[in-house]
């Protein structure tokens, strides 16, 4: 619950009204300024392992105060810096004086920056991170459980015939449980994407400021050997199997396109499910779940308004937008690098995660509690069934006209006209 004071500024809604605190803690201040200090952590050990001068009463006591942040200290010094990295070097360094010296200690800024967001994004190993953005969206945050509770559902109603529409049109029959199919099927594909995308994602790795490892190499004097294995060495303590072998000071800013597709495609899913629940509670044949005490309208008592499913593609809409972040920035990265894409890239990343979290835990509540209404969809069915029927009456009179025209062909002058026409 937020206190008075923070009613004077502006919160986010996707933290303060929508996400779980699971999502909202993976992309919070205190768990990527603790990620950062790992990172030192992981590269002060490799460059000790690889022989530089570094001790173990200095990794002891960065290893004490990983958690042990003066954020109050640490605005203080972005505040005269202009630095957040260096900031947090600084905080880091004065409850660590013995270690100081060595914190940081060849790395560029975006060796926290980057590596920090690959182990936010797609941590492999649980032993480092406690959360991880795309297992939370398969697993924690109901992807596997909709398509469960969906399974179920088609099951249930894979018998039950309902009008089918095309064009939002009558059209024919289909079944209940075939529709919730096409569903089933679009959120199946989604977790094969996530699988990849999180799959595919590497780690930045111990890369220098252009990509060259310069730094690292003038530090172990001119060892490759032994920069690469300092490379190996952080890629495999952060939990991850491999590293991009080539980056600038930056890894390739389309590895945030391929992580965010996925999510955009996630939301255009479920964007078309909601929808189409929506439609159908227009026509009263499925609800979302409506609770007892529930008010659908302020004025108008009686409404039963979609309003998960209208949540679900409002937020889902913005999800897909998003999109366009990350692809117009990957194409404007000059050169090695540009900061123009430091700034977006604080919203646009943990806002899909936080906008996919909420849409997919409102989605698994819409499809644990899914109405359906038999006595309805009957109704409608016998409706439009003498419309259906033409369907069926044109094939059999095509099939009659090809197969008995032959045989009527020698009495063809003797026939009457109004047999030819319909024939």
């Amino acid at each position: 619950m937020a206190g008075a004071e923070d009613m004077n500024k502006y919160r986010s809604p996707l933290v303060s009204r929508y996400t779980s605190e699971e999502m909202s803690y993976n992309f919070s201040d205190k768990k990527k300024f603790i990620t950062w200090r790992k990172l030192w952590i992981f590269l002060a050990k490799a460059e000790k392992a690889l022989g530089l001068p570094i001790t173990d009463a200095q990794i002891a006591e960065m290893e004490s105060h990983a958690e042990d942040i003066d954020f109050a200290m640490a605005a203080e010094e972005e505040r005269k810096l202009r630095h957040d990295v260096m900031a947090h070097v600084h905080t880091f360094a004065h409850c660590c004086p013995t270690a100081a010296p060595i914190i940081h200690l060849g790395a560029t800024s975006c060796y926290v920056g980057d590596n920090t967001v690959s182990m936010t994004i797609a941590q492999i190993n649980p032993a480092v991170m406690s959360f991880d953005s795309l297992k939370l969206l398969m697993f924690v945050v109901s992807l596997a459980r909709v398509i469960d509770r969906l399974a179920n559902f088609l099951e249930e109603y894979a018998d039950l015939p309902t009008l089918g529409f095309t064009h939002f049109q009558p059209a024919q029959l289909t079944t209940v449980g075939k529709r919730a199919c096409l569903w089933l099927q679009d959120l199946v594909m989604d977790v094969r994407n996530l699988e990849r995308a999180r799959d595919n994602l590497r780690f930045r790795g111990v890369k220098g400021t252009t990509g060259t490892q310069a730094s690292f190499l003038q530090l172990f004097q001119g060892d490759h050997d032994k920069v690469e294995e300092l490379d190996k060495m952080v890629t495999e303590m952060a939990g991850f199997k491999k590293a991009y072998l080539v980056t600038g000071q930056t890894y390739s800013r389309k590895v945030d396109i391929d992580c965010m597709s996925t999510l955009a495609d996630l939301g255009a899913s479920v964007y078309k499910i909601c929808t189409d629940i929506h439609l159908l509670a227009n026509l009263k044949e499925i609800e979302e779940p409506f609770e007892k005490e529930q008010i659908g309208s302020s004025a108008m008592p009686y409404k039963r308004n979609p309003m998960r499913a209208e949540r679900c593609c409002s937020l889902a809409r913005h999800l897909i937008t998003l999109i366009a972040d990350p692809l117009q920035t990957a194409s404007v990265q000059w050169l090695e690098r540009t900061l123009d894409d430091s700034a977006n890239r604080r919203t646009f990343l943990p806002e899909s995660f936080l906008a996919a979290d909420i849409i997919l835990s409102t989605l698994q509540n819409i499809t644990e509690g899914l109405v359906v209404y038999p006595k309805v969809i009957e109704t409608r069915i016998h409706n439009d069934l003498p419309f259906m029927a033409t369907e069926n009456i044109i094939m059999v009179k095509t099939f009659l006209a090809e197969e008995i025209r032959p045989l009527l062909e020698p009495y063809k002058a003797n026939m009457d006209v109004k047999v030819e026409l319909v024939l």
